[in-house]
């Protein structure tokens, strides 16, 4: 919180209740993406015999698996905090922070008045009201990493990009995986013909019920015994441990922005204008806690924007054309732009271009056969409306399109880029010469 601008230093109070870092340095995309190096390093080794390269996995050290990542992370959240601290005109407070009345917060035993206050409170996990659950231990993404010792099994509810995840990375690793959702297909906020091949890949790694609901969950024994209706038929399964992947809630309500006056929507994420300001002059909110894409990259350039308002320059409106989107599984995904559903059903015209990594010379070099690129872009103007990518290394194929679009380039533009041969690159390449040529 700022008291003004007035001051040659301002004098800062940080609210943090938890580490250092929030939910991405702690809980989220830091310590996911380590563990998940691990469950690829496995998933290379057990594919190596279609190429005549045998492996075995002889044993997971499940404690140096883990015990790498917090014995990295951990001093991380500390030292920020620590570093702080140690800073003349910065207070941190550590108890929970709640708002009393406009621009007035109440921290423990402290009450605080600013002119400028800045909301980053994030979000945690949704975890759905399912009778039992008192009388287990279940997890969520909060808690699921720090597990002492790996389960022989493990129920995921929920397939979006935290459920097929931390699929990837126990099933890699040998735990037996039974994934649900209660959709028709995983990660179906993608593209649907990626969300269809997905889940058919998905379908032959792990026992997925789609079209599936926890109906109650009791102990059994030394396990959890998990009651679902699968498709309207009743179905059980007995595992080890249970991971709630079903979603996340901005954390509006436990800051008690009511009481600032501060609007929410229906899901309790809090609205800003273009500048992330919210309707409360001088109170700014940005991140999970009211940001409409949930993504540590956005947080960051919404972060730069706050403080570059605050700092005096003017206001300027947070720029989310061309978002893009990874999930670290395997195989990979990457987006960006509108799926063709959103075109449809927007009512843009569009044409598609589709080229398979088995086309290319990378992609027959390393066997893939399932591995696609899919592009779709204005008839008209030929600019990209939207890439879509599953297989490996999607994350990092994903930039130049990302970068195109960014820029105004049309899918011609891109297609006359030079592309090494003979790297992955070429199958983005050859998508983009897939479009048919200019009619003019």
């Amino acid at each position: 919180m700022i008291p003004g601008p007035e001051m040659d230093t301002w004098r800062l109070a940080i609210v943090e209740p938890d580490k250092f870092g929030g939910t991405c340095l702690n809980r989220g995309c830091i310590p996911s993406k380590m563990l998940l190096y691990g469950a690829e390093v496995a998933e290379m080794a057990r594919h190596g015999a279609r190429l005549g390269v045998h492996h075995t996995l002889a044993r997971v050290d499940w404690q140096r698996l883990v015990g790498r990542v917090w014995e990295k992370i951990d001093p991380i959240a500390e030292a920020g905090a620590q570093y702080r601290r140690s800073q003349p005109h910065v207070t941190v407070y550590d108890a929970p922070a709640r708002f009393v009345a406009p621009h007035v917060l109440e921290t423990g035993a402290h009450r605080m008045t600013a002119n400028r206050i800045v909301l980053g409170a994030g979000s945690r996990p949704l975890v759905p009201d399912v009778p039992g659950l008192e009388n287990i231990m279940y997890h969520t993404s909060d808690t699921i990493m720090r597990l002492e010792t790996q389960p022989r099994s493990l129920l995921i509810v929920g397939g979006g990009y935290i459920g097929v995840e931390m699929a990837h990375f126990f099933g890699s690793l040998g735990t037996h995986v039974t994934l649900t959702d209660h959709g028709g297909a995983l990660i179906k906020r993608q593209d649907d013909d990626v969300a269809r091949a997905f889940t058919q890949v998905y379908q032959q790694r792990f026992d997925v019920l789609l079209h599936t609901r926890v109906r109650s969950v009791s102990p059994d024994n030394n396990a959890i015994a998990a009651h679902l209706d699968v498709a309207g038929e009743a179905h059980a399964v007995t595992v080890d441990t249970v991971l709630f992947a079903s979603g996340r809630r901005p954390n509006s309500d436990r800051l008690n922005v009511a009481a600032a006056g501060i609007e929410v929507d229906a899901r309790g994420r809090v609205l800003t204008d273009a500048g992330m300001e919210t309707n409360v002059p001088g109170i700014f909110a940005f991140g999970d806690l009211a940001s409409r894409h949930p993504l540590k990259h956005i947080a960051n350039a919404e972060a730069r924007a706050i403080a570059r308002h605050l700092l005096g320059a003017d206001k300027h409106p947070v720029d989310y054309d061309g978002v893009p989107n990874a999930v670290f599984s395997a195989p990979q995904v990457a987006a960006v732009g509108l799926t063709e559903r959103d075109a449809v059903q927007q009512g843009r015209p569009y044409m598609t271009a589709r080229r398979q990594y088995a086309d290319t010379a990378y992609g027959w070099a390393i066997g893939d056969t399932d591995s696609f690129v899919k592009l779709l872009a204005d008839p008209h103007t030929r600019l990209l409306l939207g890439a879509h990518i599953m297989g490996p290394q999607a994350s990092l194929l994903i930039q130049p399109l990302v970068q195109g679009m960014k820029y105004g380039q049309t899918v011609d533009d891109m297609a006359r880029t030079i592309y090494i041969h003979p790297a992955l690159t070429e199958v983005v390449e050859q998508a983009l010469l897939e479009f048919p040529p200019r009619s003019d």
